[in-house]
């Protein structure tokens, strides 16, 4: 076949054009001193926040130290054409040389802007991963500009509390052979932790993996709870296993946490939560022994971090051993509202390679496999995305040693089939790729990562079909029935795109919280990754609470979770004094007043779009006084200066309702009471204002 690089290669199924894809040679900075590298990973994020796609490129792998790469978007704040991307790496980014198999974006520092982890290998030279930080945001700095601080964000390696010899120590990190790492609040709190493999020395299998909890300013210190201290890289049978329950045993099967295995030849580590408990769960693959799966039981716990190797008790009796497991990629893969996964190579008889699709039975088990046929190559990596804006996920398979390939989700759960010929023929030895919509057309592209000093390839998806797919949001964590307190009480979702979990990470994401009838602002909710958002419900809240989770992708579809409700009991405050005559104002309190928590007050019963006043003072006027020369204010406050502790002037919505959210109450008011007063622009009856009755509520400590 003759290809030329700008014409698309069309492809039909069953005779109507599904999808083209054309190998584009003019939008990659071919031309610049760190392209034709041997590049182990792509991976996509809006470094510099103006809205387009960017990415950054693992370089070196098999073939040596070398530079890894940051190309920019030329869209948005460059002013160039969205889609055409320029070498920026000597502009912005520290100048380092080495080994790296991954490389990933995560806001470690909860700044809101996108920082870096490269895990490097020391299969050559003895080194080890590396913190790369957003210098916008916290740092006052440059967005999307990087500074090397790998020194200062590890905490304590080699200490009492570290399981990581001292003698292998290095350059502010430690000596290891790191293929992949992934990030996700494992804990809760509310930050990015760190899972960080090793598949040893030489490919030996006995080197940990180790889970990084972060402090929430994206420093980072070892999860070992079992207070293992190593003398060598290698954990010796029978030792506790450091973050994970029992003692560990290689290739184990027992999955009562006497035992586990978290030492093996790790080629991919993938998060999510499998079981449904909203906690982010653990798979990692392995190139020469079974993969394993842990299960996080912080719920089961009571809020402690904790983890079991479930390997014996998740997958089926047909689950083999084999070799060549180099990736598998969690997804709902049949839209049920779970994790399924695909594993790449994960059916192996001697060098008979097969994919398998693995199904969840809700529960975290995959009791069905099925084996993806035309997969029977030494395949590399796969990626989900929907290539054809159907609105479920298709598969890409990166090919090490042939062609890429393209999988199409086949309709009614038929699971994937090989679209034959989707692909123009290009490159030698493809390692990665990632999906995005690169030109802000609507559809998904693809950048592939090559091996051996090839030039990587993007492939242009032309349809510009648009992605009219909402997300979905099938489950949202339950609160109970809690008692109004201080503080935040963690909700958790599920969100669902037909697009990459690393793009959905991206959605736009809100709780829509509705107390007492009256509808509050939308709490902004964050990835855990892993598929799961996190959000914060004010724990203060009194009475009736109903809340969802909203999730907008970027093309403006949006989707929506079942509504969740409880009632809060709670001190929701005292009505004292009297309204204006006729008035018919009337005030509330939506939460408990509380030491370092915002207050929520409503006033209500005015017109909409009507000038209104909030006060809230440390003194009542008791009994309320009419105010002489201003026909129908009545005061229940004291707003003299000495007193007056927040006055709020606005406009009632179209419900005639005005919210006011106080700042957080400062320890200096707890123990008093508050009195506050919701008064009106009137023109009802020759009377300026109404005014309505005082609300008293006690700030507890």
């Amino acid at each position: 076949m003759n290809f030329h690089p700008l014409i698309p290669f069309v492809l039909a199924v069953g005779g109507v054009a599904q999808a083209q894809f054309s190998v584009d040679t003019t939008r990659l900075p071919l031309g610049s001193p760190f392209n034709s590298s041997s590049t182990e990973n792509v991976d996509f994020g809006d470094v510099d926040l103006d809205g387009d796609w960017d990415v950054a490129l693992a370089d070196g792998g098999d073939d040596g130290n070398d530079q890894n790469r940051l190309w920019i978007n030329q869209g948005g704040l460059q002013a160039g054409v969205i889609g055409f991307f320029q070498d920026e790496t000597a502009a912005q980014c520290p100048v380092v040389s080495d080994n790296s198999r991954d490389i990933e974006f995560a806001d470690i520092d909860g700044d809101g802007d996108l920082d870096l982890y490269t895990s490097n290998t020391a299969q050559d030279v003895n080194q080890g991963n590396r913190w790369w930080v957003n210098l916008g945001g916290e740092q006052g700095g440059s967005v999307g500009f990087y500074q090397d601080e790998t020194a200062a964000r590890w905490v304590g390696l080699g200490g009492p509390d570290s399981s990581v010899p001292p003698s292998i120590l290095i350059g502010g990190s430690f000596t290891d052979w790191s293929c992949d790492c992934d990030f996700g609040d494992l804990d809760n709190d509310g930050d990015l932790d760190l899972v960080h493999s090793s598949y040893g020395t030489a490919f030996n299998g006995l080197v940990p993996s180790r889970i990084f909890l972060n402090d929430g300013d994206g420093f980072y210190e070892e999860f070992n709870p079992a207070g293992v201290q190593l003398f060598l890289p290698q954990i010796p049978e029978g030792s506790p296993g450091i973050w994970c329950e029992g003692v560990q045993q290689s290739n184990t099967i027992d999955a009562t946490g006497a035992f586990c295995d978290i030492a093996t030849t790790v080629l991919d580590v993938e998060i999510g939560d499998i079981d449904g408990d909203f906690d982010l769960d653990i798979l990692q693959g392995a190139r020469d022994e079974a993969p394993r799966m842990f299960r996080n039981r912080t719920e089961e716990l009571g809020g402690v971090l904790g983890f079991r190797d479930v390997t014996g008790a998740v997958f089926p009796p047909a689950y083999q051993a084999g070799t060549g497991h180099y990736e598998q990629e969690f997804g709902d893969l049949d839209g049920d509202g779970d994790l399924d996964f695909y594993g790449l190579n994960w059916n192996t008889i001697f060098f008979a390679f097969m994919d398998q699709t693995y199904e969840n039975d809700g529960a975290g088990n995959f009791v069905n496999t099925t084996i993806v046929v035309g997969s029977d190559e030494d395949d590399n990596e796969v990626d989900f995305l929907d290539f054809d804006n159907d609105g479920d996920l298709d598969v890409y398979v990166a090919n090490f040693s042939g062609q890429d390939k393209l999988f199409r989700n086949d309709p009614g759960g038929a699971g994937f089939g090989l679209v034959a010929d989707a692909l123009p023929p290009f490159g030698a030895a493809s390692l990665d790729a990632d999906a995005c919509d690169v030109d802000g057309d609507g559809d998904y592209d693809v950048l592939v990562a090559e091996d051996n000093l090839e030039a990587n390839t993007l492939l242009l998806n032309v349809t510009e079909v648009p992605d009219v797919t909402p997300p979905y949001v099938p489950n949202v964590e339950s609160v109970g029935t809690p008692v109004a307190q201080a503080g935040t009480l963690p909700v958790r979702a599920h969100v669902y795109d037909n697009a990459p979990y690393y793009l959905t990470w991206y959605n736009e994401t809100s709780l829509r919280v509705i107390v007492k009838g009256v509808a509050i602002p939308d709490l902004p909710m964050t990835s855990s990754q892993g598929q799961v958002f996190r959000g914060e419900l004010p724990a203060n809240f009194v009475g009736s609470v109903k809340y969802a989770v909203a999730s907008r992708d970027p093309y403006g579809n949006e989707g929506f979770s079942a509504t969740q409700s409880y009632n809060a009991a709670g001190d929701d405050g005292t009505l004292y004094g009297s309204a204006s005559p006729g008035s018919t104002l009337k005030i509330g309190s939506m939460s408990a007043a509380f030491e370092g928590s915002p207050l929520y007050l409503v006033g209500l019963g005015a017109p909409p779009g009507t000038t209104c006043f909030f006060g809230v003072s440390l003194a009542p006027i008791f009994p309320s006084l009419p105010v002489p020369g201003i026909s129908g204010l009545v005061l229940s406050i004291d707003v003299s200066p000495a007193n007056l502790v927040l006055a709020v002037m606005g406009t009632t919505d179209a419900s005639g309702n005005f919210l006011l959210v106080t700042p957080e109450l400062p320890p200096t008011l707890a123990g008093a009471n508050l009195h506050a007063q919701f008064l009106a622009l009137s023109g009802v009856g020759g009377d300026l204002f109404m005014s309505s009755r005082g609300l008293r509520l006690i700030v507890a400590p």
